[in-house]
């Protein structure tokens, strides 16, 4: 009986899931010119344009200044008089369009795959483009995404995502960019020492034993992947070798895992070895080693602002302070957040940093295009100049602020999109019932 109790309780839910938004599609290629007027313009790279406008046409960004538009056969005008306006936010490392549930409902997570060494494995075709989740975090300006694999010490290969599609094909920008590695540790920190004293108590090995040993084991692995990467011709394919060629010609970016300053340091010497194109994720302690990432060009992902340092005797305001650090240091850093739904609070997690040190440009290009650089995708986004994709948003206040972000326009390559989600509708049905006023 309790069987098909759970039997009919998921038949329910994956019907709510399936039309719970059937108003919400993806949204129809651009079929006309359109110019957004009288908005101050962040381009994204520092400038600042005041009643300024821009126009795009098929997709593609076609001016872009101050004062009066040009007049343009044709054009939907859009007056964002008094309003601001943003390239889109971009999104690196996370489970958006991966997980819909975090617990409980085991077939909505899609995440990360059985065994330790999977870099063949591809999150591109996980991608959901019917997640309910991702039309509210993008409400808040966030356009592109990088699902990522998780789990295992290789986790598997990541893309770049629109967020807005009809299927993963259709929502690719960038496909499989890169590799996931999660740099062995040698030590336990902050939060983590007891759980990590009782598995050494479990092996004869210590931890710095344990972590020495899979680094071992990552050099042999990539020693080998190397030289068949030489090769252009096999007998027989090897599919972890075949996914592992980007790295060694330079197609693919390695990233890797990695908090402390000494795990980062044996993870930049790994990439030098391998001469690798690495990314490291996470890097909490990467400002003592600045001078080493900047030397190397090896650029941060920060994994979120608005949390607690991992050690005890750290500076409660070092997540705060951290993009400041690196900017200061000249190292490129990006911005990402936690998890698939927190991502939402991508562009407060930036501005966050403002009162730690950035200027509100320099928080802007966090999320914008450093993260488009790093990602491998600047030539096509990440700012508002001529030429590249209409990937923009409006907002009547500071997008940066919570109390500021209220997005009115939403553009991807040039396309409207349907800025309605789950969170509007249930507040729009439960303020009728109560007879409130709604203004969504």
């Amino acid at each position: 009986m309790k069987k098909i109790l759970l039997s009919f309780g998921g038949l329910l839910f994956s019907t709510v899931l399936t039309f719970g938004q059937a108003n919400i599609v993806p949204a129809k290629p651009q079929s006309g010119p359109i110019v957004i007027t009288g908005a101050t313009i962040h381009v994204g790279n520092g400038t600042v344009i005041n009643n300024g406008y821009i126009a795009f046409n098929k997709g593609k960004i076609t001016a872009v200044g101050e004062g009066a538009a040009p007049n343009i056969t044709g054009a939907t005008v859009v007056d964002a008089s008094g309003k601001q306006l943003y390239p889109g936010f971009i999104c690196p490392i996370t489970t958006l369009g991966l997980v819909e549930i975090e617990e409980g409902a085991r077939g909505t997570v899609d995440d990360t795959e059985t065994g330790d060494l999977n870099p063949h494995v591809r999150s591109l075709i996980a991608f959901n483009t019917d997640s309910k989740v991702i039309p509210t975090v993008r409400s808040n300006g966030i356009l592109l995404a990088q699902p990522t694999p998780e789990g295992g010490t290789i986790s598997g290969q990541s893309s770049v995502m629109m967020l807005d599609g009809w299927n993963w094909e259709d929502a690719a920008y960038k496909k499989d960019i890169g590799i996931h590695l999660t740099w062995p540790v040698a030590r336990a920190t902050g939060r983590g020492r007891r759980a990590a004293f009782a598995l050494a108590g479990q092996t004869q090995e210590s931890p710095a034993e344990l972590a020495q040993k899979s680094i071992d084991n990552l050099n042999s692995l990539f020693t080998e992947a190397q030289g068949y990467a030489a090769e252009t011709h096999h007998k027989v394919n090897n599919i972890r070798f075949e996914a592992m060629r980007g790295l060694f010609n330079g197609t693919k970016k390695l990233f890797i895992n990695a908090d402390g300053a000494k795990e980062i340091e044996q993870a930049v010497s790994f990439a030098k070895k391998f001469n690798l194109s690495a990314v490291i994720v996470g890097g909490k302690e990467s400002y003592l080693v600045a001078d080493d990432l900047k030397q190397n060009n090896i650029p941060v992902i920060i994994k979120e602002t608005q949390t607690l340092p991992d050690k005890d005797e750290d500076d409660v305001y070092l997540p705060y302070k951290l993009p400041h650090l690196l900017q200061e240091a000249g190292v490129l850093y990006g911005l990402t957040g936690i998890g698939f739904w927190r991502q939402r609070n991508l562009p407060f997690e930036a501005g966050e940093a403002v009162g730690y040190g950035l200027t509100k440009e320099q928080a802007l290009s966090m999320i914008t295009l450093n993260n488009a650089r790093i990602l491998g995708i600047d030539k096509t986004t990440g700012t508002l100049e001529v030429g590249k994709d209409a990937n923009l948003f409006v907002s009547k206040g500071d997008a940066l602020d919570m109390l500021g972000l209220d997005v009115t326009d939403e553009y991807i390559q040039g396309r409207t999109i349907n800025l309605d989600n789950l969170h509007k509708q249930l507040y729009k049905k439960f303020s009728g019932k109560y007879g409130l006023e709604t203004k969504l």
